[in-house]
């Protein structure tokens, strides 16, 4: 099987650093729009460190989808803001018969890939691994976790079973779903509880709960996405999403998130499409999410004037 990983950051170089190194019979490529970077991750390999060990796996990088081919699995792992860029840039990766998988953050990246390659090659998901990016090509295997794909229509076919194996041989322990719209929105919530009040306060997620103002925040938000799940019927993976959120906080303490990681590093931040998605659909039901709305706009005054923050003596 020929997979392309589509971006090389702290996910796609996880993924790609796995599926090359366990999966012997398989052709590997990590998608990456720079041609110095890919030249670079050729050169260099991916470099895994964390909680699985330490690897240096060499990788067939590319910046240009022509050089690759059509490819049987195409793995998305850009950015939310960037999903639509890649669907343009990867489109000589899908031929008639290629799966695109999504294992992005938030909500939105299902139905422009729908859109660019068709609902039928489509499988969304999710994955809870944590992974930080250090450098070209350097992450850190940061946390364990499931992987859950599926289709929008519910269907369990062997293609989508066949998936699942493979990156579960590759490391990525992954269950199937026949409602992946519930999976998606569930992790939603908790990336609405924990991502922007991390960013904002340079906390990691374990610090958040130790606050009662934060902890405040951080139900509120969730309080306001849960209202909208039940106006659109959506059922959550869990029964108490507030106490779900605070335990994901407790087990992933330590964890910068991928929000604050950002911040840290003066780049564009996914906002628009965690709390940002709250508060677009907030409006287009007619609910209130004043928080998230507070919580967006900080976020995206932050990543804004990266170049105006003053600095302490």
């Amino acid at each position: 099987m020929k997979i392309a990983v589509v971006g090389p950051g702290a996910m796609g170089c996880l993924i790609a650093g796995f599926l090359k190194s366990r999966l012997k019979d398989e052709e590997v490529w990590l998608v990456d729009k720079s041609q110095e970077r890919a030249k670079r991750l050729r050169e260099d390999g991916i470099r895994i460190e964390g909680i699985s060990g330490s690897v240096t796996v060499k990788v067939d990088a590319a910046a240009d989808a022509k050089d690759i081919g059509i490819a049987d699995l195409v793995i998305i792992c850009v950015k939310s803001y960037s999903t639509e860029d890649a669907c343009k840039d990867s489109k000589e990766l899908v031929g008639d018969n290629t799966y695109v998988l999504t294992l992005q953050n938030g909500i939105g990246n299902v139905q422009i890939l729908n859109d660019h390659f068709g609902a039928e090659k489509v499988i969304a998901g999710i994955t809870n691994h944590g992974s930080t990016l250090l450098g070209v090509g350097r992450v850190r295997h940061a946390g364990r976790g499931d992987t859950i794909i599926g289709k929008a229509d519910g269907k369990v076919t062997s293609a989508l079973r066949n998936i699942a194996n493979l990156l579960t041989k590759a490391g990525f322990e992954t269950k199937v779903s026949k409602d992946i719209d519930s999976v998606i929105w569930s992790k939603l919530i908790i990336n609405v509880g924990i991502n922007a009040l991390t960013a904002i306060t340079h906390l990691n997620n374990g610090r958040l709960t130790e606050y009662e103002e934060a902890r405040e925040l951080l139900r509120s938000a969730v309080q306001e996405a849960v209202r909208i799940v039940k106006r659109k019927r959506i059922k959550l993976a869990y029964d108490d999403p507030i106490q779900k959120v605070e335990s994901v906080c407790k087990a992933t303490a330590t964890n910068v998130s991928s929000m604050l990681q950002d911040v840290l590093n003066h780049k564009r931040t996914e906002i628009d499409f965690i709390n940002g998605a709250i508060v677009r659909q907030g409006r287009s039901l007619g609910i209130p999410t004043p928080v998230n709305g507070v919580l967006t706009n900080l976020v995206k005054t932050i990543e804004t004037s990266y170049d105006k923050i003053v600095k302490g003596g």
